[in-house]
């Protein structure tokens, strides 16, 4: 019930993002929709928890599809401020709760808390490594592109299993439990439950979150390029998909505008196949450095430009603005690139 209320929230959500235009509406939207589908599953008893969660698989799938651009630039800021004010905040919370929690467990053994603890710690992560071990070998694969089965290095495979760590989703659900039952009574276990959990946080963070470094470097993994190898591969297909839509335009539009742009993009592609080519022959990700440093340094003269201009009052603030940020988002590409 809980995933199936979550999938209707989120379609819903997307039905209504996919037709509006106006980013600081669909920004609060995107904010209200979890707590939409954590109210609607708690209201017929199910897990507010799995719903939220459904729902946001669904739009983070749909998303790229249904917002606009300018949308975007504006939505996922917001996201990152509330995905770190929230997480301080649940931590906060567990603070709080902690010396309630230990009160209520006034009567048990401490020993024996610290015991359990460390049980149901080792269980999580022998299990979560004996699971990635064994998924290594199921036939359901990731392929390369020309469709050849690719399996993990065991030293991979390691790395994947130990950051099996738990967070704010498990304290989520924790403290997600009622308080009393119908009842009236005290809801049984409650604080028993979150006085694991806490345990489970606070071991998986720490010492799996601390020790994996150590780990790496013990283990002797090194970056192997894949993901820069296929944002190469990516744009590179994207690029080639806008020339053959430019191509259409032949005959029907002014050849200098349909040559400025074939120039632009085919700059492009001689831009990623340099780098692609760089790419093949070191060990690590490699980036094109002369174009690289070249526009940087052509931006820094810009904005020196600019800043020159204003403090000479030849320009206002607003046309500082405009331009700043242009030349902030074609900093962000080259970043990104």
């Amino acid at each position: 019930m809980s995933i199936l209320l979550g999938g209707v929230v989120g379609w819903f959500a997307s039905w209504v993002q996919r037709r509006l235009d106006d980013p600081p509406v669909q920004t609060t939207l995107s904010l209200l929709t979890p707590f939409a589908a954590y109210l609607a599953a708690d209201k017929v008893g199910a897990s507010g928890v799995l719903a939220v969660v459904t729902a946001g698989l669904y739009l983070g799938w749909k998303s790229p599809s249904i917002i606009s651009a300018r949308t975007r630039f504006q939505v996922y800021p917001v996201w990152q401020f509330f995905v770190f004010l929230l997480n301080g905040l649940i931590f906060i919370l567990i603070g709080l709760q902690l010396p309630q929690v230990l009160d209520g467990l006034s009567g048990q053994s401490l020993l024996k808390l610290c015991l359990q603890a460390v049980v149901i710690n080792f269980t999580l992560i022998f299990v979560r490594i004996a699971w990635v071990f064994r998924a290594k070998h199921l036939p359901v694969l990731r392929s390369n592109s020309e469709g050849l089965t690719q399996r993990a290095d065991w030293r991979h495979t390691a790395i994947v299993a130990w950051t099996g760590m738990r967070g704010v989703d498990s304290m989520a659900a924790a403290m997600a439990l009622p308080l009393t039952v119908s009842s009236g009574s005290a809801f049984p276990g409650r604080d028993l439950i979150l006085f694991h959990t806490f345990a489970v946080v606070l071991v998986t963070l720490v010492f799996q979150g601390l020790s994996l470094p150590v780990l790496i470097r013990r283990l002797g993994v090194m970056d192997d390029g894949v993901f820069e190898t296929e944002e190469l591969s990516a744009r590179a297909k994207t690029v080639r998909a806008a020339l053959t839509r430019l191509n259409e335009y032949k005959g029907r539009s002014d050849d200098a505008i349909l040559q400025r742009l074939r120039s632009e993009y085919e700059t492009r592609m001689r831009d990623l196949e340099s780098r692609a080519s760089a790419h093949d022959h070191v060990s690590e990700p490699h980036k094109a450095p002369t174009y690289d440093q070249m526009l940087s340094e052509a931006l820094l003269a810009e904005r020196r430009m600019i800043l020159q201009l204003r403090n000479e009052q030849v320009i206002n603030d607003e046309v500082l603005r405009r331009i700043q940020r242009d030349l902030d988002l074609a900093e962000l590409r080259l970043n990104k690139g």
